[in-house]
């Protein structure tokens, strides 16, 4: 949908043209600037249909390149074009939206089993709001409040161990606002000495929810390593 919105005659003029060139001919060395800023146009945009598993008929679109360029009546006028497109535009977006429901109620599901069989494991605890810790290191400073902010290192990943974020990575502990992240932080990192290290499993309603962000899926359960290293003065 993103390509239908922004690309331009060029870029359709360098589907055309590399489209319509046999394989064998391209083999053959780029001569002219032309040609070879043509060709990388021609990689960007099929890359970027690929990506998108874009439904397009080929020879179709470069019929409509052709009768275009060369000035000739379309069959299509721009009205009718703009309401086709519309229509495609809401048909992608339902069809992703019924995707991202599917995968929000599996990770929901996955997410609610790997809590109940995990707030059983040997040193879990469980909070009234289903935060769940494990403490791994005990620090013995002072706990932070929910104003306060802190200076952490922490790694977060997904319930198959897929690693989304970590400060760990960069090498460079951050600082922010307790009270301005996921529900899950605000209220854990307050549980935590300065000079603690904590494991923290986080159900979806105290993380992205169902909208999920970034890297973070539909409904996903987190589970974090977060080290307390100070609270910051303000």
């Amino acid at each position: 949908m993103k390509f239908l919105n922004r690309c331009g005659l060029v870029l359709f003029v360098a589907v055309f043209t590399s489209a319509t060139v046999s394989l064998n001919a391209w083999a053959a060395e780029l001569e002219t600037d032309e040609q070879k800023l043509g060709y990388i146009i021609g990689m960007d945009i099929g890359n970027s249909l690929r990506e998108q598993n874009a439904d397009i008929d080929l020879d179709t679109l470069i019929e409509a390149l052709r009768t275009t360029f060369a000035g000739e009546e379309t069959l299509l006028t721009a009205e009718q074009a703009g309401e086709i497109r519309q229509a495609y535009i809401q048909k992608r977006q339902a069809e992703q939206q019924a995707e991202t429901a599917a995968q929000g109620q599996a990770n929901l599901a996955e997410g609610q089993k790997f809590l109940a069989d995990n707030a059983q494991a040997e040193g879990v605890q469980v909070t009234a709001s289903g935060l769940q810790y494990k403490v791994m290191t005990m620090g013995d400073g002072a706990k932070p409040s929910a104003e306060d902010t802190v200076k952490v290192h922490y790694r977060g990943t997904l319930l198959d161990g897929t690693e989304f974020d970590s400060s760990y990575a960069r090498n460079e502990p951050i600082s922010f606002a307790l009270n301005r992240v996921i529900a899950g932080w605000t209220e854990g990192v307050q549980l935590m000495p300065i000079g603690s290290k904590f494991m923290f499993y986080i159900p979806p309603e105290l993380a992205y929810g169902e909208s999920g962000g970034g890297p973070i899926p539909p409904n996903a359960t987190l589970v974090f390593e977060v080290e307390l290293l100070d609270i910051e003065a303000e």
